[in-house]
């Protein structure tokens, strides 16, 4: 039953927050300020991810996991080459997960 309140809350909470999205007038909607921090939240929000990946040894303690810094490496390796966004992204998590797959883990 105590598993059940704070997803419920996050529920609720998701909810309001998309309305609140869809409640916006157009005009705010419209304003160039706006449209570009829009178009930086997908980029920011995946660096957040990929940063707290690189650094989450597990069991609450931070360590640096040197397969998944050699798959970011892949994937800047691919930025650098003008690949696209999804060519990049793609060759980050291949590498990454062939490397978790081939070599164990050290510690």
């Amino acid at each position: 039953m105590t598993l059940w309140v704070p997803v419920l809350v996050a529920c609720a909470g998701s909810y309001l927050i998309k309305l609140a999205g869809l409640s916006l007038p157009s005009s705010v909607l419209a304003d160039p300020r706006v449209q570009r921090v829009t178009s930086l939240l997908p980029v920011a929000m995946l660096s957040a991810l990929v940063c707290v990946q690189l650094v989450d040894g597990g069991g609450g303690r931070y360590a640096l996991d040197w397969r998944v810094l050699t798959g970011v490496a892949a994937g800047v390796v691919a930025l650098l080459l003008r690949r696209g966004f999804l060519v990049v992204f793609v060759v980050a998590v291949v590498v990454t997960a062939l490397l978790r797959l081939l070599v164990p883990a050290v510690g």
